[in-house]
């Protein structure tokens, strides 16, 4: 196919050209598609130089849309950055390259659906997918349905660039069977990278995954996603702190069942390294009331020899098989030998457990006096009504008195300290940034 290159120039509508024309997007020469249409700008292809996307214009991810190895994209504050259904959108930062997403708390930037108000749902779009250099345990990894892009390497402190004030709506499209790309996507992301106040909402698969990576996170929220919330897998190694996890108890994965946290080491649950060794603190995962899809299990998975660790954070709803599921030996090994630690952590489940509170481990060895960890019933939180609540703005703090606010232990040096259980003490870091009804915002263009 003929391939013709050239800028774009208009005065009259505000649009300024930020690339060149292409007409195949295999072709690695190839520079980036962007089509002007009024005030939004629909980009697909590759982009090969440092681009800003602006809050007076939006961008319409068209197909897979790629930021290459040494170039880096910048969003400013309030844009608006929408995934085109039809070529499943997604946008993808590759190894090298940079994604320098800073919003404010008044001026999020957004990811989400091109659908209409009222008409938008999880798997819209693909996903953000972000692609570094840090050390995974799988050789030759490669993106999940994409299935072209590698990732990973030796760079633990690798930079990937930022992402803060971030709302990431209605992705997770999938690609083949059983291959979605996640809301948020994290392939050997390394420690340089920044990751706070980022929220998820009605994806399609999971709302945030990290393959491998040492990258760390505060302040996220995953909001109403259809099959994991956080999902941690070939040998991910960094620290998250302050997540609110909050699941429509009708809405499940139908393909295979859904947990709040699923971690494993890798596939075959191997002896692989690095190995999977997260640590998790002050995570509040919440579900709302009402009848429980049967394709729900467990509110923490933790299998295939995952060494994933959760500290100071509470686990509540009515998970119809446990709240802490401990799978296979090598897993229970690693609890049994500290390597991977529960300790400050409440589980306060509704409902009956068919395989009760705790599994893999006994409840004793869950509840030594040195850990911390509690079982108790939903009501002795003492959270607000509407702590939980799918149909307004949740009431995320705790009340006057509740056991979480005091009963936290000491944090493992790398997180900010504090001694309180949950994502909230009397703050709450949701307001202002944070949507809780996506579905009927107004995202359209003033004219």
């Amino acid at each position: 196919m003929k391939k013709t290159s050239k800028i774009f120039s208009l005065l009259v509508m505000g649009i300024s050209v930020f690339g060149l024309v292409s007409c195949n997007n295999d072709d690695n020469d190839d520079p980036i598609i962007v089509t002007p249409v009024g005030e939004a700008k629909v980009v697909s292809g590759k982009i090969t130089t440092n681009t800003t996307w602006t809050a007076n214009n939006q961008y319409l991810l068209s197909g897979f849309v790629y930021v290459e190895s040494g170039v880096t994209l910048t969003i400013e504050p309030g844009t608006v950055i929408k995934g085109d259904k039809p070529t499943k959108g997604s946008l993808i930062i590759q190894p090298g390259a940079k994604i320098m997403a800073e919003g404010t708390a008044d001026a999020p930037i957004v990811f989400t659906s091109n659908q209409a108000k009222g008409q938008r749902a999880a798997g819209d779009w693909g996903g953000l997918i972000i692609l570094g250099k840090a050390p995974v345990n799988k050789p030759n990894a490669v993106v999940e349905g994409e299935n072209v892009s590698t990732f990973g390497g030796t760079d633990a402190a690798d930079n990937s660039g930022s992402l803060k004030y971030v709302r990431i709506e209605f992705a997770g499209i999938a690609f083949e069977t059983d291959k979605e790309i996640n809301g948020l996507t994290f392939g050997g992301v390394g420690s340089g990278t920044t990751i706070d106040y980022v929220q998820v909402s009605y994806s399609g698969d999971d709302s945030f995954e990290w393959f491998g990576g040492t990258v760390n996170a505060k302040h996220l929220i995953a909001y109403r996603g259809l099959d994991d919330d956080f999902d941690t897998d070939n040998g991910y190694n960094g620290m998250v702190q302050y997540g609110l996890i909050l699941r429509d108890p009708a809405v499940a994965d139908q393909a295979g069942d859904s947990n709040g946290f699923e971690s494993d080491n890798d596939g075959s649950g191997s002896t692989a390294t690095p190995q999977t060794a997260a640590k998790f603190a002050n995570i509040t995962m919440a579900m709302a009331d009402g009848t429980v899809n049967g394709k729900f299990a467990s509110a923490l998975r933790i299998r295939r020899n995952s060494a994933v660790s959760a500290y100071n954070s509470v686990f509540t709803g009515a998970w119809p098989r446990t709240g802490l599921r401990v799978e296979n030996d090598l897993t229970i090994a690693n609890f049994t030998n500290g390597t991977m630690q529960m300790q400050g952590v409440v589980l306060a489940l509704s409902g009956t457990q068919s395989a009760g509170a705790v599994e893999g481990i006994t409840q004793e060895a869950f509840l030594a006096s040195n850990a911390k960890n509690a079982i108790m019933a939903q009501a002795d939180l003492k959270l607000a009504t509407g702590f939980n609540s799918i149909t307004a703005t949740p009431s995320v703090l705790p009340q006057t008195g509740s056991p979480l606010l005091t009963g936290g232990t000491t944090l493992p040096a790398g997180f900010e300290a504090n001694t309180y259980v949950g994502a909230f003490s009397t703050t709450n870091w949701t307001e202002k940034w944070a949507n809780f009804d996506p579905q009927n915002t107004d995202y359209e263009l003033e004219k």
